[in-house]
């Protein structure tokens, strides 16, 4: 079905030619796509903008991507001018400088509320309708998707399941994440306290990282791990409280605390994406787009929301997962091969050891954080550095 070649649903209650379920970034790219191109939209949610348990950071290919929606200084952001990674165990530092990067912007962090709330008023102003009801229930028929909603129910042509890692909208057409396949993030906004640069370490157990994201007015602190790991979300909350409180990071700022599943799937995984059906395609989160290292989705929540409304208004839905499964699966999956090395204690400390002494590995790692570094093409790039003792150290440990 194209724009200009709607169906012709008779039932009273169809609202559009898309609905998608979910207006956070991914959501909320997709619509203001479509209508754009004009088509009929409806975006269900009842609850964004809201905040959201991550870091908030945005990077300069993520901008690149909404920049006809809203300008880089569209939304109150800090733009962050370092990286600072830190080996406890051992007492050491290193600063990874990210203000020098040929963008001017590799990296932006602000408040999720705030850039959920310019990328879904984008959206608005394009065309696109927000109902902020609840969908209960989602079903694909052979001519129309009928959605059962908290104020009753909705027809649409086509549906986008844009609704996180819990998606409704993915249970229905194909199958909810496993455990295995989840992370949880849990932490503390630290409230009246920012700065100027993220603060990162390594963690061997459980499995994952501690961060600190600054945004305008406080910082996003946080520990991310696998939902199978054995370890409570009580438990990472207490490694963060710990990590606060050695590190002094938030002085004396009133902490409020958040918990949020992600995405976090291995390299098979990634290889057998189930992204789209008749009437029906996942985008961002539900359709499990999540770098399994870092755990950042933004940018590709806003790319494949885009390649999703790209497909549909070409009339070709196979675009997108061709467009998914050629730029995105392949690095993706090489992640996942590399998870479990990253998070080793041994690596921990060489990373910081060698960001410390070689400003080529220190670049390497700041286009690994901007996402200009993929990780298909890594550890060719480390070897390229000419610091081959210290490049073979760390690939040995990945």
């Amino acid at each position: 079905m194209t724009v200009s070649d709607r169906s012709n649903l008779s039932n009273p209650s169809t609202v559009a030619d898309v609905a998608i379920v979910g207006a956070g970034p991914a959501g909320s790219r997709a619509a203001y796509v479509l209508a754009r191109a004009g088509a009929r939209v409806t975006l269900f949610d009842p609850s964004h903008p809201r905040e959201k348990a991550c870091g908030g950071g945005v990077t300069g290919r993520a901008l690149q991507l909404v920049a006809d929606a809203i300008p880089a200084s569209g939304w109150p952001a800090t733009v962050v001018r370092s990286a600072r990674f830190i080996d406890s165990v051992r007492g050491r530092s290193a600063v990874v400088p990210l203000d020098d990067q040929d963008d001017g912007d590799a990296l932006r962090v602000g408040s999720r509320a705030s850039f959920d709330a310019a990328l879904l008023d984008a959206a608005e102003r394009a065309g696109a309708r927000l109902e902020r009801s609840r969908v209960l229930d989602v079903t694909v028929e052979r001519d129309h998707v009928r959605l059962e909603t908290s104020d009753g129910p909705r027809c649409a042509a086509f549906v986008i399941g844009a609704d996180g890692a819990n998606s409704l909208v993915r249970r229905r057409v194909s199958q909810a994440f496993r455990r295995d396949q989840l992370s949880i993030a849990t932490g503390y906004f630290a409230r009246g306290v920012t700065s100027d640069e993220i603060v990162l370490e390594l963690l061997s157990d459980p499995p994952g990282y501690i961060w600190s994201f600054p945004r305008p007015d406080h910082l996003a602190i946080g520990v991310c791990g696998q939902a199978d790991a054995g370890v409570s979300v009580g438990k990472l909350r207490e490694i963060t409280a710990s990590w606060i409180a050695r590190s002094r990071i938030a002085g004396d700022a009133r902490l409020d605390p958040y918990s949020w599943p992600i995405p976090s799937l291995n390299a098979r995984d990634f290889e057998c994406l189930q992204l789209a059906g008749p009437r029906w395609c996942l985008i961002g989160d539900a359709a499990g787009l999540v770098d399994p290292i870092t755990r950042e989705g933004i940018y590709f929540a806003i790319a494949s929301g885009q390649w999703a409304a790209d497909a549909f208004i070409a009339n070709n839905p196979s675009l997108y997962a061709q467009r998914i499964n050629e730029e995105v699966v392949p690095d993706l999956a090489s992640a996942a091969r590399l998870k479990a090395g990253f998070f080793r204690p041994a690596f921990a400390g060489l990373v910081v050891r060698a960001l410390h002494q070689s400003g080529a590995i220190r670049a390497v790692m700041a286009d690994l954080i901007a996402g200009r570094q993929s990780y298909a093409g890594l550890k060719s790039r480390l070897l390229r550095t000419w610091e081959w003792r210290l490049a073979a150290r760390l690939l040995l440990r990945i």
